[in-house]
């Protein structure tokens, strides 16, 4: 295979430190495939990453896991692909063996690895992946949807988890990117009455365009709730007020899916818990077909945040990052190009 030996990648070093650096070009091993990368989101996790709050995110790390690109090359083995096919990737790798895997719960999987936090990701011009996490995408497919099949895959196994009926009331708390696919996914699922609560009234339009009821605030919430509360919350957020709302909004047996990560511990009311037998559900990323069907519904044209996603080259990572920490205004995702 010929091709520069070296590459370009945003290499976080510390605390509000990024930069670009001049790398080598991984070497797919057996059974993987090396991608060359088009487009790659940035994720909520790796701002708090970038902050330094994120134990997993160890510099010096290239981060980066929600992407899409063409094949450049396969290690020995690697027979499904070739140079120049569009690929998406699944970028949690896990062992295939163990029994979380065969039961469908890879997620779980006690030897998984997050490309971009334990491995090396996606925020450079290439990077190696095993062939069972890469995916052929149709032609008329672009490349900054496919690169969102990683953030549904988070919501669409979020929904799994808390077992949506198209007859539930759903509250989302947080209208950042997962937020909003949970919305997306709830209303793909059938749910009708989804209200998503938020604080920045940019993000709640985004929201209401997918179909949404948007709530600035707690009186919003409140004024929103159905008389017995909801029968199942959604905390995209991850902060205690946001857990607490989540509680103290939902009716009497429901079922509350905890995905936001801000806050590493919270005081909850248990006993409230234990009395109205709520059930409160950590959801970490996705198995394989929680990804397969966010990228079915993407490729289907069923979910869009193209209009609310901007483009940025890969060498403005570290001011992409500031921005959205900063305050994003009405951007929901931004996507680099290396």
């Amino acid at each position: 295979m010929s091709m520069t030996q070296t590459m370009r990648a945003l290499v976080y070093e510390g605390p509000r430190l990024m930069n670009m650096r001049t790398l080598p070009v991984p070497e797919p091993a057996a059974g993987e495939v090396l991608v060359k990368i088009e487009r790659v989101g940035i994720c909520g996790s790796e701002l708090s990453g970038y902050l330094g709050h994120n134990s997993l995110r160890k510099p010096p790390l290239v981060m980066g896991h929600e992407f899409a690109g063409t094949v450049a090359g396969t290690g020995e083995g690697a027979s499904r692909f070739k140079p120049g096919d569009r690929v998406a990737v699944n970028p949690l790798q896990t062992c295939g063996k163990c029994r979380d895997c065969l039961s469908g719960e890879a997620q779980l999987c006690p030897d998984r690895k997050l490309l971009g936090a334990h491995l090396p990701g996606a925020f450079a011009e290439y990077a190696v992946v095993a062939e069972s996490n890469v995916y052929a995408i149709p032609d008329d497919l672009s490349f900054d949807l496919a690169a969102m099949a990683e953030p549904l895959a988070c919501a669409v196994h979020l929904c799994r988890l808390i077992a949506l009926q198209p007859e539930d009331r759903l509250l989302v708390m947080g209208a950042g990117p997962i937020g909003l696919f949970a919305v997306a996914a709830a209303r793909l699922l059938g749910v009708r009455e989804v209200v998503v609560a938020d604080l920045n009234a940019d993000r709640l339009r985004i929201a209401a365009e997918l179909g949404g009821i948007p709530a600035n605030g707690d009186a919003e919430i409140e004024r929103l709730k159905p008389a017995e509360g909801f029968e199942a919350a959604v905390d995209a957020v991850g902060l205690q007020a946001t857990r607490l709302r989540c509680i103290a909004s939902a009716r009497r047996g429901a079922r509350i899916g905890l995905t936001g990560l801000h806050e590493a511990d919270s005081t909850l009311p248990v006993n409230t818990i234990i009395r109205e037998e709520l059930k409160l559900l950590g959801a970490f990323a996705y198995d394989p077909q929680d990804f397969e069907q966010a990228l079915r519904w993407i490729a289907e044209g069923k979910v869009d945040l193209l209009p609310w996603t901007i483009h940025r080259p890969l060498e403005q990572g570290g001011e992409c990052f500031e921005t959205l920490i900063g305050g994003p205004g009405s951007i929901a995702k931004i996507l680099l190009q290396p």
